[in-house]
């Protein structure tokens, strides 16, 4: 990258000229192989492959087993579930997230009752948790926004003291850790994410671990319409046509044809990851004498997973608001995004839940000063330089 002065800020040089996506997957020969082996195999629902990548993450988080299943969203539903949340029962849930962290409490029959967050993380944190408990709550459901642990130590030890359950929304989280434990280890239960835009994708997709195995068993019968009997043999010659549906379940399965891609996609977690800290590496750097920016916080003796780079506005040294932000750097061929629209601004939970603008000052403020930018393994230095170069653009354009 150009300097001037011995300062970090990119020289013009013309701006770019064509679109730089938000997000592009990285998908290689391997995971298309897969996907052929898979539909010629005959066999393209849940099944062996499936079970394969259970085993292969189960193994890197160090757990006994874990469930894969049609989502992120389907994951935090069943370890809900399996943690005893009831019809009537309050679920403690962060307001800056997406929507389908408090949703699933509502499949239920349960109510989200939102939490406000630390401005400067984006994350929930225990004392903020404990002012958002109620006489009925069961359960509190931390998210690492953008691949940042929260601070599990104080969560846990509020949540032993008032004997509620942990169901952690890890979405983002892949290969996060905190004090050298793998989340996913932590809680009571955890839900991943395998959207197309996660650190590691299926296309659609999630899994779930559990604390204690009983519950797993009950986990998996849930995800397959609550049937027993390892329902996906049924048309294989290890199964049988006989079943027995134990439980009010759901259609949660994810397919062969899914695992097949998320097989090889963790193989290369380890230099997706190594690839990602390089990108944020050099995002920090050239960010480093830019003042009307904040680079995103980290969280000592914790591993980010760097899911999302999410840029911080200071309002005190532009003259623009963060929308205008992200326009301009559109005009500049800068794909963004923003996450997220805390849940109390929007109007379902306005209705719903009586909630409002002005309930939750800390996600508010996040929610107002922070851009997510182009960050993803298949982004090109060059790429980087763009982003660099059109975000110092706009900032001296319209600095205070």
């Amino acid at each position: 990258m150009a300097v001037r002065d011995g300062s970090t800020a990119p020289l013009s040089a013309g701006g770019r000229t064509d679109w730089l996506p938000f997000h592009l997957p990285s998908i290689g020969e391997e995971e298309i192989a897969e996907v052929v082996d898979t539909l010629r195999s005959g066999w393209v629902t849940t099944g062996a492959k499936t079970q394969r990548l259970e085993r292969d993450l189960a193994a890197r988080l160090g757990v006994p087993s874990v469930l894969a299943l049609a989502s992120g969203t389907a994951a935090l539903h069943i370890g809900l579930r399996v943690c005893g949340v009831q019809p009537g029962d309050d679920v403690v849930v962060p307001t800056y997230t997406f929507t389908a962290t408090a949703e699933v409490v509502t499949y239920l029959g349960a109510r989200p009752v939102l939490a406000d967050v630390d401005p400067l993380t984006c994350n929930v944190t225990a004392e903020l948790l404990d002012r958002a408990l109620t006489k009925r709550t069961r359960a509190v459901m931390p998210v690492h926004i953008a691949g940042l642990p929260c601070d599990m130590d104080p969560i846990m030890a509020l949540a032993r003291a008032r004997g509620l359950a942990v169901i952690e929304d890890a979405a983002h989280a892949l290969p996060a850790s905190y004090r050298g434990r793998r989340i996913g280890t932590i809680g009571d239960a955890t839900a991943f994410s395998f959207y197309a835009t996660k650190n590691v994708t299926t296309g659609e997709g999630g899994a779930l671990t559990v604390a204690d195995p009983s519950r797993m068993d009950d986990a998996r019968i849930l995800a397959l319409h609550g049937i027993s009997r390892d329902a996906w043999k049924r048309y294989s010659a290890a199964g049988t046509w006989r079943y027995e549906v134990m439980e009010s379940g759901y259609k949660y399965n994810l397919s062969d044809l899914a695992s097949s891609l998320g097989i090889h996609q963790l193989q290369k977690l380890d230099a997706f990851h190594a690839r990602r800290l390089a990108l944020v590496q050099r995002y920090h750097e050239g960010f480093r004498d830019l003042g009307a920016v904040s680079v995103p916080t980290e969280l000592a003796g914790s591993e980010h997973a760097w899911h999302l780079y999410m840029l911080r506005l200071r309002p005190d040294a532009l003259s623009i608001g963060r929308d205008q932000f992200i326009e301009e750097l559109r005009a500049r061929n800068i794909g963004t995004s923003v996450h997220f629209i805390p849940l109390h601004l929007h109007p379902y939970y306005q209705r719903a839940w009586g909630y409002r603008a002005g309930d939750f000052p800390g996600a508010e403020t996040a929610f107002a000063n922070t851009v997510s930018l182009p960050l993803y393994p298949a982004l090109r230095e060059s790429d980087v330089d763009d982003v660099l170069e059109a975000v110092w653009d706009v900032a001296r354009r319209y600095s205070r």
